[in-house]
């Protein structure tokens, strides 16, 4: 009784949405995004806005038009291993190796700037829970490419970072088998290192699950969630819906990343990506982002205990491990990392409280669960960021979601 009507105070201010609106508005009309679909989610009350165009010139945006969402595929990938962790067919301390045999007997590079031959052993095997945490001892540096022998090691297999690209990705086994003549760039669990923990869990699970990995997520997640817009390309029959991908110029112009009919997205890829792969709508990343908030059950369907979910969702970073990772040196100083997702650790804004957790995607979207409020805040645009950290279209919009409150 008490939920219920704790729930039942918690409000929108109507004139405040509209200023939400108008402010949003702002970024579609000069040409900053060519259109967005932002959600905010309150205590069951949901407000959704589509504005602009699924590419300049082109058909308006709507509410279930589809977006490339990029890295806000990681937390998808992390639900997907706690089931299988639930059902014990992977444990989170337990190494690796059984199910990803490349990644045994690891090398370790003595320096980040040494030669990729100037290594020791590993001093542990990687466990689930590095994969989990990306503090599996590889992943991407913050230095200008080819700044190191392993960047530049990388990038002549084919696996250096930069935008997601999967016409340009090799099946699954094959990349990890190239992966794996590659050194680790510190010792497993010394550092936060981003990225490459999701790409090889799309590949642990498929393995201990036995199915490929975008039927288990169609089976497990997908379907009990009706995610039914949300997958690794768009059929040909809803492609009129895809958003047209953009990146941002040296000169502030934005130039084309990925057509909607015939680009990347449009067939199925050879390497499912975990950390980067998928396409969804508003609605459908709402109805993930809803499970988790209610501890991992929607309208009935569970998906993972509430535990699971609370474990998922808890900073497991050390302060020596903070102290030595981010894309910044600030990046952890109010915040963690969970599993697959962000947790913040100390209120530096109004709109980031303590225990607030999500994730975003580099291609243009953003979202966090906020537990205190019963708050979902979603942000779908099309443009490409051009650094690590959120552009001012995003900080406005949890700024102006945030000043709507009205309780």
């Amino acid at each position: 009784m008490e939920r219920a009507a704790a729930a039942a105070r918690r409000s929108f201010s109507k004139a405040r949405l509209g200023r939400m609106r108008e402010g949003l508005e702002k970024y579609v009309e000069r040409g900053e995004v060519p259109g967005l679909v932002a959600v905010v989610s309150r205590g069951g009350e949901t407000h959704v806005e589509a504005m602009g165009a699924l590419a300049f010139g082109g058909a308006p945006v709507r509410g279930d038009s589809v977006f490339r969402i990029s890295s806000m595929t990681k937390p998808i990938t992390a639900v997907a291993t706690m089931i299988l962790v639930e059902e014990c067919k992977l444990r989170l301390d337990d190494a690796v190796d059984a199910w990803l045999p490349e990644l045994a007997a690891r090398r370790v590079l003595r320096a980040i700037d040494a030669p990729i031959e100037d290594t020791v052993p590993a001093e542990r095997a990687i466990t689930v829970r590095d994969l989990l945490t990306f503090r599996l001892g590889y992943g991407m540096v913050m230095a200008m490419p080819g700044t190191y022998p392993i960047q530049r090691a990388a990038a002549a297999l084919g696996l250096d970072s930069g935008p997601p690209a999967p016409a340009t990705v090799p099946p699954g086994d094959e990349w990890l088998a190239k992966l794996s003549t590659l050194p680790l760039m510190y010792q497993p669990g010394d550092r936060w290192l981003y990225n490459m923990g999701s790409e090889l869990l799309s590949i642990l699970i498929e393995r201990a699950a036995g199915q490929a990995f975008p039927a288990f997520l169609r089976a497990r997640i997908f379907e009990p969630l009706g995610m039914k817009d949300t997958g690794f390309f768009v059929p040909e029959a809803q492609i009129d819906r895809l958003a047209t991908s953009y990146r941002p110029q040296p000169d502030g112009s934005l130039a084309i990343y990925d057509e909607s009919r015939g680009g990347q997205w449009s067939r199925p890829p050879a390497f499912a990506s975990g950390a980067a792969g998928l396409v969804s709508t508003a609605d459908d990343y709402l109805a993930f982002a809803r499970m988790l908030l209610a501890g991992g059950t929607l309208e009935g369907r569970r998906i993972l205990s509430r535990p699971s979910v609370e474990l998922m969702t808890t900073d497991h970073l050390t302060p020596a491990q903070k102290a030595r990772s981010g894309f910044t040196p600030e990046d952890f100083a109010a915040s963690g990392f969970g599993f697959g997702v962000s947790v913040v650790t100390r209120r530096d804004h109004a709109y980031a409280p303590i225990g607030q957790y999500g994730w975003d995607g580099g291609l243009g979207s953003v979202w966090r669960n906020d537990p205190r409020e019963d708050m979902i805040t979603l942000l779908f645009t099309q443009r490409m960021w051009s650094s690590p950290q959120p552009p001012p279209v995003c900080r406005d919009f949890w700024t102006l979601a945030y000043q709507a409150i009205d309780d």
